[in-house]
């Protein structure tokens, strides 16, 4: 029962019996509905072509709409025209009005296919639903043309006219943008993003720009999110980092000109420092060529050893004042032997590759030069000030989290940290241990502190370490693995050296057993529930599979970063959860110039088809009918007086 308090509350929104009645009716009607298409993307690391084209064209769907609704009758040439013009409309218009063929025909033609299509994928919606995504300037006519009764002559005759008018008026071009984006908006309902949004590919400010614009996303942050969101807070470690990544992908033009962050300071530092040092370890990978700042391969080779000494320093610092994250073994610049060129680790030497380190004291390696710390300084307050990065970075936060369960589904990133005998791993923290669920619950805790918190609190300060921690720990639920070899990748040959070993998790998750102990820790039953999860590329080249423990696993980090592909063979999955099944979209490698379908493939059928009734949401209906009702009651017993219209 509800408190006559909130009862009240709820009478200023419904101040009548006729309206409480009309919103319960509505909202019965809206749970008889199929539930909207959930989509899920991972590990997007910065492809942000491949990803807006996946948005636009909802993983190949749209194609299969247009296929559904026009199979037989028009030809294939013209269905892939179709889909390109639904992808990019303004793109394809401006370049058909260049030709001189967007003439009247043309767009009367066009417009009924459109509108063929906005029918079949709003059907699933209520109309409100459906008007509400509409563009202002159009929504009466747009919801005139999808509910045309095209056997009733008269109707006909209105429709042909609506049409003709839009043409003669001469906003047919803008009315087929407007059918085309609403295509678009109405064919992903939801979008789940399970991290990894950042670093390797061109333009991760791109992908932020495009989830700020959609209009219903969920964010589990990733490790390397967690590092830029780390660099946000100016933690120095973070800062080197999400930078020594940047310039090692050659992707000058996210740092430059997608977030005006001025490297000029450490080109110079690193050309004055590093000017006789070839840097032949340091050469970066080149997946993509910057369009606005490009960069001599050697000063940026000079600029990413530059980083990375200066990261391998004030990482020692951060581990030397937290030695409950057991990490002194990982502080290898103090382990190594200057005069004989040598490195220990694990109580194994190793030659080091490398052995110029102008600004390192042997006697103190951890020690920032002068230079060193002032051109921390100046890269601390790029990332603490920078305006369009902070509102990405608040957009992760408000649409952000370690992990979610929705609809049944229990989405994260990384891991749920396990030991060998299929336990959850503990943290210890103040005398506290944290597993499972009530560690991604601190974890969240923390992370929500390294940035809101005031930065002069003792808190503050603990929580942006940890966010260093949360990168690269070995019992971090977004890393997932026992050490990051970074130096020594960079500087051992011996590549037995650079394997990072995974948590037990990673093994014993693909049993059945072990997903049902992680759903019921999460408060989720073992059947019908599924966990989805990225980080590991699934290598579908070697033979694995995405879907693992009998179904109830779905690895979804196919590939979409160019870095991956040679290994996984694919580029990237999607997994489509919509009220008939679900389904895995494999995608080809992105090529501008080339039409790809991706392959789909369902993997589950629903027993029943899947309405608003059975989700998250339908709860909250049937709550908030249940309150309806009560405020119904009420107003017939009297306790609460009707508004007199």
């Amino acid at each position: 029962m509800r408190s006559l308090a909130y009862l009240k509350l709820m009478a200023r929104e419904y101040p009548t019996i006729k309206a409480a009645s009309s919103e319960i009716i509505n909202l019965t009607a809206i749970q008889g509905l199929p539930k909207g298409t959930e989509y899920f993307f991972s590990d997007l690391h910065g492809e942000y072509e491949a990803f807006v084209h996946l948005l636009k064209s909802a993983s190949g769907v749209i194609r299969e709409k247009i296929t559904e609704t026009f199979s037989h009758i028009i030809p294939e040439k013209e269905e892939v025209e179709l889909a390109n013009l639904i992808y990019y409309p303004e793109r394809v218009m401006n370049q058909l009005e260049l030709k001189g063929m967007a003439d009247g025909d043309w767009q009367r033609v066009t417009i009924y296919r459109l509108v063929q299509i906005c029918k079949m994928v709003s059907s699933k919606y209520t109309r409100s639903k459906v008007r509400k995504k509409m563009p202002p300037e159009f929504a009466y006519i747009i919801d005139e043309l999808i509910h045309v009764d095209y056997n009733d002559d008269n109707k006909r005759v209105y429709y042909n006219e609506i049409i003709r008018s839009i043409i003669d008026i001469r906003v047919g071009d803008k009315f087929i943008i407007a059918l085309c984006e609403l295509i678009q908006n109405l064919t992903i309902d939801s979008l789940h993003i399970i991290g990894d949004i950042f670093d390797r590919g061109p333009r991760a400010d791109i992908i932020m720009d495009e989830l700020l614009r959609f209009h219903d996303v969920d964010i589990q942050w990733g490790n390397h999110d967690i590092s830029w969101m780390g660099a946000a807070t100016g933690n120095l470690a973070c800062i080197c980092n999400v930078l020594r990544i940047a310039i090692s992908y050659n992707s000058f033009d996210v740092l430059e000109d997608g977030y005006g962050i001025n490297l000029r300071p450490l080109s110079m530092f690193a050309a004055k420092v590093y000017r006789d040092d070839p840097c032949d370890r340091f050469i970066p990978q080149i997946l993509d060529q910057n369009i606005y700042d490009a960069v001599d391969p050697g000063l940026a080779a000079k600029m990413h050893k530059a980083i990375a000494v200066i990261q391998f320093k004030v990482e020692g610092q951060i581990i030397k004042r937290h030695p409950e994250y057991e990490m002194n073994d990982r502080v290898l610049i103090e382990a190594v032997d200057f005069l004989r060129g040598v490195v220990t680790v694990e109580g194994k030497e190793y030659p080091m590759l490398d052995m110029f380190f102008p600004t390192v004291d042997p006697k103190d390696p951890l020690k920032l030069s002068k230079e060193e710390g002032e051109l921390l300084h100046t890269l601390q307050l790029s990332f603490m000030h920078n305006e369009l990065l902070h509102k990405h970075i608040r957009f992760l936060y408000s649409h952000g989290s370690m992990y979610k369960c929705y609809n049944s589904n229990l989405l994260y990133h990384g891991c749920i940290p396990m030991k060998e005998d299929g336990s959850f791993e503990e943290i210890v923290v103040d005398h506290h241990s944290y597993s499972g669920k009530a560690l991604m619950d601190y974890v969240d805790k923390k992370v929500q502190n390294a940035y809101f918190m005031p930065e002069e609190s003792p808190e503050s300060g603990d929580a942006r370490d940890f966010m260093w921690y949360l990168w690269c720990g070995a019992k971090s639920p977004v890393y997932g693995k026992g050490k990051m070899t970074t130096f020594e990748h960079y500087f051992i040959e011996d590549h037995a050296s650079h394997k990072e070993p995974m948590n037990p998790y990673y093994r014993l998750s693909v049993k059945e057993e072990y997903c049902d102990k992680i759903l019921e820790e999460f408060g989720l039953s073992k059947k019908g529930s599924h966990i989805i999860n990225g980080h590991v590329p699934v290598k579908i080249k070697e033979g694995e599979s995405p879907v693992k423990a009998g179904g109830k696993l779905f690895l979804i980090d196919g590939g979409l970063s160019k870095a991956y592909q040679t290994k996984t063979g694919i580029a990237g999955y999607t997994l489509i959860y919509n009220s008939n099944h679900l389904a895995l979209a494999e995608h080809k490698p992105f090529d501008p110039n080339k039409e790809s379908t991706p392959k789909v493939s369902v993997v589950e059928n629903m027993k029943n088809r899947v309405m608003v009734a059975d989700t998250d949401k339908g709860v909250e209906l049937a709550e908030r009918i249940a309150d309806l009702k009560e405020l119904v009651a009420a107003y017939r017993d009297g306790i609460i007086k009707e508004k007199v219209e």
